[in-house]
């Protein structure tokens, strides 16, 4: 007989009141992505700080401005994760239903379209301030795989982003995900994406680079997510209105391939350098 791990009885809901007609909740998505914005920004301070990491020991961003550059941050979160998920993956649904757009609170979020708002936000904001954009994506490269992490865990808490079907002893049978015990590819997602990910770049951040190098990091992350994201997604089951691209590919893997194409030139341009 096949084991089968229980589910762990979790609400999604951290707290709620009713007030007033209107049900207000704190969910443990919303919370994950607080966390992550919050220990992302105190951890870039941090680096910032840190004596001997940056050539004649010059950050390229004082404490002041990463706060600053916290806003710009969580906008592109928000516009780039929405208009991506509308865009990539249901976008025949949202062009008759526009309305529905802006409803965040209802889920739909894509990581690959807020990388591209972060990244457009961050572009912007070191334009405006006169930064070397690619320091600052280098920064950011580094803590990004935080918000992934606590990202991936609030998916499971809320029982979604499944797995597919599988036989290990570890499968689980998901409340809205039929009988059929599945792999807690969430879980897999967060130790790739998130911890093994953010011990590459931890690795990485902590030796000295020179001027030219700028990028390396950048390019390690994408690098990097463009291959976790790849292999959880074979574990992954697709998006129900999506299926299978071709050739067994998903959504997931084919916005990767840009990822890890960019990356490896920015890591080819930093080590030219």
């Amino acid at each position: 007989m096949q084991a089968i791990l229980p589910f762990p009885d979790i609400s999604p809901e951290i707290f709620s009141i009713d007030l007033a007609g209107f049900h207000l909740a704190l969910r443990w998505y919303a919370l994950a992505y607080i966390l992550g914005l919050v220990l992302a920004w105190r951890w870039v301070v941090l680096m910032v700080r840190r004596p001997g990491l940056w050539l004649n020991d010059s950050p390229p961003m004082s404490a002041k401005q990463v706060e600053d550059l916290l806003t710009w941050v969580i906008l592109g979160v928000i516009l780039g994760g929405r208009l991506g998920f509308v865009l990539f993956y249901q976008p025949g649904y949202y062009f008759e239903n526009p309305r529905e757009i802006p409803l965040i609170w209802q889920g739909g979020m894509s990581f690959h379209g807020g990388l591209l708002g972060v990244i457009t936000a961050m572009v912007l904001f070191a334009r405006k301030t006169g930064l070397p954009p690619l320091e600052v994506l280098d920064l950011a490269a580094v803590v990004t795989p935080i918000g992934l992490f606590f990202g991936r865990i609030a998916n499971f808490i809320n029982g979604e982003l499944w797995g597919r079907v599988t036989d290990v002893p570890w499968a689980m049978i998901f409340p809205h995900a039929g009988p059929e015990p599945r792999h807690p590819s969430q879980l897999y997602q967060a130790g790739l994406e998130g911890i093994l990910l953010f011990a590459l770049m931890f690795t990485l951040a902590r030796r000295p680079r020179r001027e030219e190098e700028r990028g390396l990091l950048g390019g390690a992350f994408l690098v990097g997510y463009a291959v976790a994201r790849s292999i959880g997604e074979l574990f992954r089951q697709p998006d129900a209105h999506l299926g299978f691209l071709f050739a067994g590919i998903t959504m997931g893997q084919l916005l990767s391939l840009p990822m890890l194409l960019f990356g490896l030139f920015l890591i080819w341009r930093a080590r030219r350098g």
